[in-house]
């Protein structure tokens, strides 16, 4: 088609500055705003293909925010790959009031933006901190946060704005972020408020394309509507480019009309009409940062622009008027850089590299330099290699992959390629991109040599698998790599089986290529020749493999020494490697709640201040399972939701109902627990063999409580015959009591015989207890009553209060089968009781019957008020009961002071309370903080 190019769009700019229509859109904007002046805080997304208005409505935004401060960011494509490189420009005005962050925060935040060397950043804590401190500064005056083309954010960038806007509650804070449809990978942003920007509606669209002095003919006024779908940038430089005649309808207008290709074909038109200098100095603008106008400047110099090179552009109406250096819209921007000779843009991005300073803006300098180079350059990828290492001392993995993928390509040594690859494919799976990393990976693989490169190949591919949780054939990766390496490096052949030992452990029966026995041989091999001095955790992992390889009496003194040394202060924590897991199974098989609960508080702790969320994820889940040994079921629930949150921040698989299979059973949610249990089979293909053996000691408890004993065996052999450390020794107890009540008496009689046998070697007052009661369930007369009475007393003595309301109630169901109905009384009150506040239903509602068959009548309880809280809420009043600042409470919470105060303004209106000295009354259990052990007298 022929275009109009002798008219400008200086005259579209002014018809655009009305906004019209967008009625739903600017009531998003206006209810955003009015809880941002009211203290609270929103969050919007608003999502749309180029030209559709998002600009215009974040301009909206920022006229309509009276009272408000607002801070405008526009995200660069030239800058994608600087990791914390928008953050740091959107924080910059913020930065002298970082004293007020805590320290891991501060530090975080420091080392992500360069300001100061240490530790790799964390990106959630550097999240935290991007929340902390813009909570701070809006404590002075309500912020509003405008972010246009978030589409090009850095993803480092964008994973802590999104974590900020994820947790914003109460703050006097707003965000508005513009994305543009079909561009860019932002799902970051996708479980926020998202709103789709559509094209006009018919009416609004033909006001807006006839606004102007030309004339346009009304058929085909309703045909450009049509074919644009109503898109107002398209309508107004439609306006402008088509000739009279074809507005006129005199001349055919394109059929159809490609909107797209359209608006770019007409910005291209537009830029090679105007000067040569101004088309250099506008692709320069293009590449360059949009906020760093001395940067720009000093590289037109370079290229001997000058300044007045900008008119024809503004006279265009490519350049705003009152921003000489800013697009008219993002559009150009991105169709000038990319509508460039191949040549020109290298000579732009040299100059832009000369500009930088070699020490203040190295990062940027090597990536401009790489973009100016052309084939095999070893300085220019040694520049970018060591621009990665500064990117990973900032903890900016995706930037630091980047930098070492633009390396690969102007390396000419074959083993050094191969090595920035296997580097790059590294940085991949630390930034949580296991595709990225198997990409760099296969690109590596042609060129492995030497065992040291194939086995970091093999571990690499081995972690990406552990973080798509397919955990089959890890193990075997694992000991192939082992082979690989051979005697040449001790340590690390240690930290390989160690990592074969745990995904054989999870898989269990499902691993592909060896099996955990044969792993577990390995491990123990290898420590019979340590090379240095054994820490807790490697004590605990070698206790493990002992148990699995040489049999419980040879792997349970290993592990009883490994916690000891734990709790006695050990190193227990790596945020990168959680360790939740295997803790929780060798304190399982030891029967040691105390050690469990005490080292899951420390691992927490650890993990919160360094801001570790997966791991902290894990060992939420390991803290929750303790809570409901201890019947304390609303505590298990505030974690599970905290696993939830945590795995909807950070992309991790599996949260969900299939981490409440226990909870369910117990609670006797009979259509959940069985969703959850297909939940579980489902991922058998993956390798999950001790999910699904969890998945049958669920049942089992849920069937005993039932009173459906046959099918509470069925589950419960499967997981003695498996013998896991998971759950392998908490399951004998159940077992006895659904044999015994069915009358299998052999089967009985082989899971006490193993009581008996590991009970005692353990030591605890649990085990011991869980030995009492299966000599109980096996006894007559004298013998049974004084095991019962031995059950209960050693069961007072440690956190577990459910296994005591068992035991009690199996005592209280025995003494009434011998008519000794006022002692059973007693021991079937103390468990409904029990059962009932826990919220055990099944067995509140089994102890209920008993009772009845005594002649006493129990009473359902009615609900409390305390269970009207939501998780959250309960979380922060358990937390402030326990005596915590709220302060200390947002900092374990990832969250705002505010925000923890609208919580508990909440609490206390639902609680009807008035002081924080009155919460633990309220919520029934005094001082209790879902982050600190307890015991039970």
């Amino acid at each position: 088609m022929e275009w109009n190019g002798g008219r400008h769009a200086s005259r579209t700019s002014g018809r655009s500055s009305a906004l019209v229509g967008r009625h739903a859109e600017r009531e998003a904007v206006g209810r955003l705003l009015d809880a941002v002046r009211d203290g609270l805080s929103g969050v919007l997304v608003l999502t749309g293909e180029p030209g559709v208005g998002k600009t215009r409505l974040l301009e909206y935004a920022a006229e309509r925010a009276s009272e408000v401060r607002v801070v405008r960011l526009t995200a660069v494509e030239q800058e994608t790959g600087l990791g914390f490189g928008a953050l740091h420009r959107l924080l910059r005005p913020f930065l002298n009031r970082a004293a007020v962050l805590p320290a891991p925060q501060r530090a975080a935040l420091d080392a992500a933006l360069g300001l100061a060397s240490g530790l790799p950043a964390d990106r959630y804590l550097v999240g935290l901190a991007t929340l902390t401190l813009l909570s701070e500064v809006a404590v002075d005056q309500p912020l509003l946060l405008l972010l246009d083309d978030a589409q090009w954010l850095d993803r480092e960038s964008a994973e802590a704005l999104a974590f900020a806007a994820r947790r914003l509650h109460a703050d006097s804070l707003g965000l508005i972020v513009a994305v543009r449809e079909g561009l860019g990978d932002k799902g970051v942003f996708d479980a926020l408020s998202t709103q789709r920007v559509p094209g006009l509606p018919e009416p609004e669209a033909r006001i807006l394309l006839t606004s102007g002095t030309r004339r346009v003919d009304p058929a085909v006024a309703d045909r450009i509507v049509v074919g644009t779908g109503g898109n107002p940038l398209a309508l107004l430089e439609l306006a402008d480019a088509l000739s009279a005649e074809q507005l006129s309808g005199i001349a055919p207008l394109p059929d159809p009309l490609p909107v797209g290709r359209l608006l770019e074909g007409h910005f291209r038109r537009l830029v090679r009409a105007l000067p040569a200098d101004t088309g250099t100095l506008l692709l320069l603008l293009a590449a360059a940062p949009s906020d760093d106008t001395g940067l720009m400047w000093r590289a037109a110099g370079r290229l001997g622009l000058s300044a007045r090179a900008v008119e024809p552009a503004i006279a265009a109406g490519i350049l705003g008027r009152g921003m000489p250096t800013s697009f008219r819209h993002p559009l150009i921007r991105s169709t000038v850089y990319a509508g460039a000779e191949p040549g020109e843009r290298r000579r732009v991005h040299a100059a832009l590299a000369a500009a930088c300073d070699a020490v203040r803006d190295a990062d940027r300098r090597a990536w401009h330099r790489a973009e100016a180079a052309e084939g095999v350059d070893d300085q220019v990828a040694d520049d970018l290699e060591a621009a990665s290492e500064r990117a990973r001392s900032r903890g900016g993995y995706a930037q630091q992959a980047l930098f070492l993928s633009r390396a690969v390509d102007f390396t000419g040594d074959p083993d050094k390629r191969t090595e920035r690859l296997l580097d790059a494919a590294q940085a991949h799976l630390m930034s949580g991109d296991a595709t990225a990393a198997g990409t760099a990976l296969d690109l590596a693989g042609a060129d492995l040599r030497g065992p040291v490169m194939r086995t970091r190949e093999l571990r690499i591919r081995a972690t990406a698998q552990m973080f798509r949780i397919v955990v089959a054939d890890v193990p075997a990766m694992l000991m192939d790599a082992v082979t690989r390496l051979g005697p040449q490096d001790p340590r690390l052949t240690w930290e390989l089986l160690r990592e074969a030992l745990h995904a054989a452990l999870v898989a269990h029966d499902f691993t592909q290529g060896t099996s955990l026995t044969e792993v577990a041989a390995a491990v123990t091999a290898a420590r019979h020749t340590p090379d240095t001095t054994a820490s807790g955790r490697d004590l605990l992992m070698e206790g493990l493999a002992r148990r699995v390889a040489e049999g419980y009496e040879h792997g349970a003194p290993v592990l009883r020494g490994a916690l000891d040394l734990l709790r006695d202060g050990g190193e227990i924590g790596d945020g990168n490697s959680p360790f939740a897991v295997m803790l929780s199974m060798a304190c399982d098989d030891l029967w040691d709640i105390r050690a469990e609960r005490e080292l899951a508080d420390r691992l927490a702790a650890a993990d919160r201040d360094t801001g570790a969320l997966y791991s902290l994820s894990i060992t939420l889940l390991v803290a929750a399972r303790c809570d409901l040994l201890d019947g304390r079921f609303t505590e298990a629930e505030v974690r599970y939701a905290e696993f939830d949150d945590i795995a909807a921040d950070t992309g991790f698989p599996g949260g969900g109902d299939i981490n409440r299979l226990h909870l369910f059973a117990l609670t006797g949610r009979e259509t959940l627990l069985r969703a959850a249990v297909r939940q579980a089979e489902e991922m058998r293909s993956m390798g999950h063999g001790v999910l699904q053996l969890l998945a049958q000691h669920a049942l089992t408890l849920f069937e005993l409580g039932q009173g459906r004993y046959r099918q509470a065996m069925e589950h419960a052999r499967a997981v003695f015959e498996a013998d896991p450390p998971a759950c392998g020794n908490l399951v004998l107890p159940l077992l006895v009591e659904a044999a015994v009540r069915t009358g299998d008496r052999a089967v009985a009689a082989a899971a006490l015989a193993r009581l008996e046998e590991r009970a005692p070697l353990a030591g605890t007052p649990w085990a011991l207890g869980a030995l009492a009661l299966g000599r109980a369930l096996t006894a007559d007369g004298d013998d049974a009553e004084k095991a019962y009475r031995e059950s209960v007393e050693l069961l007072e003595q440690v956190p577990t209060a459910l296994e005591q309301a068992r035991s009690r109630l199996l005592f209280g169901e025995w003494l009434r089968r011998r008519k000794r109905r006022s002692d059973a009384r007693t021991q079937l009150r103390a468990a409904y009781e029990s059962f009932d506040a826990f919220g055990a239903v099944p067995y509140a509602e089994r102890a209920r019957t008993e009772l009845l068959a005594t002649g006493e009548t129990a009473r359902r309880r009615t609900e409390e008020t305390r269970f009207d809280l939501t998780p959250r809420e309960r979380q922060v009043a358990a937390m402030a009961a326990s005596g915590l600042t709220n302060v200390e409470i947002a900092t374990r919470l990832f969250v705002t002071t505010s925000t923890v105060e609208f919580h508990m303004n909440k609490v206390f209106r639902k609680l009807g309370i008035t002081s924080r000295r009155q919460i633990p009354d309220a919520i029934g259990e005094p001082g209790s903080d879902p982050g600190a052990s307890r015991r039970r007298p």
